[in-house]
């Protein structure tokens, strides 16, 4: 495992509480390589930063994002505690949450529909 300076992985160990032990070896990897990873993060890109680009059962990270049993709401929890923490004893924090671009679609999608998007030109769905 990387090794880590203590306060980032203070940070990082807020998130193991989500997954399982199992799940957490992987979904740690992917959480540093995420944050190290230039451009787009794909899983391949995150395996190449965190030097494990030779890992053999790397399908292990995929299912970590697929099939393990873990909260993405829980995790987006986390996350703004710790923004909270950073940010709070500055001042206020304004937040601005922008839902007119959500793009979901399937059968198991509970707030499906369609926006029209302000920033494209067209006035299309």
């Amino acid at each position: 495992m990387l090794r880590l300076p203590a306060r980032f992985a203070a940070v990082i160990l807020c998130f193991a509480p989500l997954f399982r032990q199992r799940s957490w070896r992987h979904a740690q990897v992917l959480l540093i390589g995420s944050i190290l990873a230039p451009g787009r993060r794909m899983v391949t890109s995150i395996l190449r930063i965190t030097g494990l680009s030779r890992e053999r059962r790397f399908v292990n990270y995929h299912r970590v994002l697929n099939r393990a049993a873990w909260s993405g709401r829980a995790a987006a929890r986390v996350l703004l505690e710790l923004l909270l923490d950073a940010f709070l004893p500055a001042g206020p924090v304004l937040l601005g949450l922008d839902d007119t671009i959500e793009r979901r679609r399937g059968r198991r999608i509970s707030a499906k529909g369609i926006y029209r998007d302000p920033v494209r030109s067209s006035h299309g769905h």
